[in-house]
């Protein structure tokens, strides 16, 4: 799937947790927002509702580092 999409997977250095705190963050609220607690029939229902909440997150939830913007 990430090579259809031309995605690189890549892994943080060794010992050094500062690198993947970003996507750690993302994807903790991911789940948490998204997906605990419910069930999916499908994979592409559960595909969808990430899609959707990836552009949620990106265009329109608010960023409190970000001071609302």
């Amino acid at each position: 799937m990430l090579r259809k999409h031309h995605i690189k997977q890549s892994m943080s250095r060794k010992g050094n947790c500062l690198d993947n705190g970003a996507m750690e963050s993302f994807f903790g609220r991911l789940k948490t927002e998204c997906y605990f607690g419910k069930r999916f029939e499908t994979f592409e229902q559960l595909e969808k509702v990430i899609h959707e909440y990836i552009h949620y997150y990106n265009n329109e939830r608010i960023q409190v580092k970000l001071k609302g913007l």
